[in-house]
């Protein structure tokens, strides 16, 4: 039963990490160029549009589920035939914990500052709030992309090695 535990929250720690890689690899390669190419007052508008969306349940499960699955699964492995595959989970924590310094950091603080200029339209300077936000947001997210798929590479490879462990008393 302890080894179906084990296995579960893994494989829930590694879909949750996928998911939220996969969404800020989607920011990286589609939604922020896109943006990119409108004007300052539309970028500003979507990009407080899409921060506000962005809270709700649905988010949370992957971003908040991802640490939560992988420290539980850690916890699962600590002893006994699990012990293998401890080193992956652990690395991906680290990396997943570098997914939310940066988030709390950098992104969630330019994603504050643009909230705080208030409604876009009355806006006196929307180019220089752009200037202040989009560079070092995608900059980030970019380092999250590439931290956040390196924690579900590491999770996908204790997942393999996961399913190499004999079965208690076999």
């Amino acid at each position: 039963m302890s080894a179906l535990f084990r296995t579960a929250s893994l494989l829930a720690a590694t879909v949750t990490t996928g998911l939220v890689a996969g969404l800020f690899y989607a920011y990286a390669c589609s939604v922020m160029l896109a943006l990119g190419r409108v004007d300052d007052r539309t970028f500003v508008d979507v990009m407080q549009k899409i921060n506000t969306s962005i809270l709700n349940g649905w988010f949370a499960i992957g971003f908040g589920g991802a640490i939560v699955f992988s420290v539980l699964t850690a916890a699962l492995h600590g002893r006994g035939d699990g012990r293998p595959v401890l080193p992956w989970i652990v690395a991906a924590i680290v990396l997943y914990g570098v997914v939310l310094v940066i988030t709390g950091a950098a992104n969630v603080p330019l994603n504050n500052d643009l909230a705080a200029a208030g409604d876009p339209a009355r806006i006196a300077d929307p180019a220089a709030l752009r200037a202040h936000f989009e560079g070092a947001w995608v900059r980030w997210n970019i380092v999250r992309a590439a931290a956040s798929t390196a924690a579900f590479g590491c999770l996908a490879r204790a997942l393999v090695l996961e399913g190499r462990i004999p079965p208690a008393g076999a």
